[in-house]
């Protein structure tokens, strides 16, 4: 089969098409012919062996999968021809990848494959901050930065679906839209005291959670945009550098960070993503959700499509598809 595989740590330009032997499946596994692929930041970062999982060269990235099983073991409750997404930490970069039995979801008839590769990682990483980690109820204030991006904009949804107020914050006023456009009650630029625009909108009380995919000087303001008995919840670094803090800035305002990694979470609750799913699902069927896939690219291309998302060039999602009709 066909894979891009990582063969230096030089970003995406060090990924090389390559022709390499066909996954075999381990009991807790399921081999799915590949359909569509999310493009995702952690891919990104992996392909500069900057992320915190780190492969030996060579290996085949790619984390977020839609497509057909092939090959599932007996009694998994999964056939051969069952229509699915899923999570792998790596190997999605392939005409074929294996997923745990666990990270495996089935797609609805009504949703296409594109649709399903752009729903796992950023619906399921929000939810289980939003719902989990931050205990985000309704009636409360939710600021969410990087508003027009995967991570954001699913963000924004699922915040609106469990009856948030939500505010968008956005990198320059060419993206307001793409937050708008997720559901956002209102959109903030994110420049040098924007703090003090989200004080304004909520009639100086702050907000109560604060979604953070970016990191950098933008966490420190994000802080000073928190009520009281506020939480921030960290999702990522994707404006650059991994933000330091004084902690005594949470007991001085009772606030608190908390973490959040949904990978890593899968392997401590086995059932997240099922029980998740349910819930997600919900909203979807609801019309709640409406992933944003705003660029395709052709499997070769998966180097542009990374070089792209690095420039901040995609709003919402990129997808990879295998064949015209994901």
């Amino acid at each position: 089969m066909r894979a891009l595989q990582l063969q230096a740590y030089e970003g995406p330009d060090g990924l090389l098409m390559t022709e390499v032997s066909d996954p075999v499946a381990k009991p807790d596994e399921v081999l799915i012919d590949v359909r569509a692929i999310g493009i995702n930041y952690p891919d990104l970062l992996m392909t500069k062996g900057s992320y915190q999982v780190k492969p030996p060269l060579p290996f085949v990235p790619g984390s977020e999968i839609a497509g057909v099983i092939s090959q599932a073991p007996e009694g998994s409750g999964w056939a051969v021809g069952d229509r699915v997404a899923a999570f792998v930490w790596s190997g999605g970069y392939a005409e074929k990848a294996l997923a745990p039995l666990n990270a495996v979801l089935r797609l609805p008839d009504t949703m296409d494959f594109s649709t399903g590769a752009a729903t796992i990682i950023n619906y399921h990483t929000v939810h289980f901050a939003l719902s989990r980690r931050g205990k985000l109820t309704a009636g409360e204030g939710l600021l969410v930065l990087g508003a027009a991006g995967g991570i954001g904009s699913a963000a924004v949804q699922i915040g609106k679906a469990l009856g948030a107020r939500v505010i968008g914050g956005v990198a320059n006023e060419e993206q307001r839209e793409a937050a708008l456009e997720a559901g956002a009650d209102e959109v903030i630029v994110l420049t040098e005291g924007f703090s003090a625009q989200v004080r304004d909108l909520t009639g100086g009380r702050g907000v109560d959670v604060v979604l953070d995919p970016l990191g950098d000087w933008i966490f420190g303001e994000a802080i000073r945009a928190l009520a009281p008995e506020g939480r921030i919840l960290v999702v990522g670094f994707a404006a650059g550098a991994i933000p330091q803090l004084g902690i005594n800035r949470l007991l001085l305002k009772n606030v608190s960070a908390v973490g959040v990694a949904w990978g890593a979470f899968l392997d401590i609750d086995r059932d997240l993503m099922s029980h998740a799913s349910r819930e997600i699902a919900a909203m979807h069927g609801a019309g709640l959700l409406r992933p944003l896939v705003s660029a395709k690219f052709e499997f070769e291309n998966i180097p542009e499509a990374l070089h792209l998302l690095s420039r901040g060039g995609i709003r919402g999602k990129a997808v990879i598809t295998l064949e015209t009709s994901a």
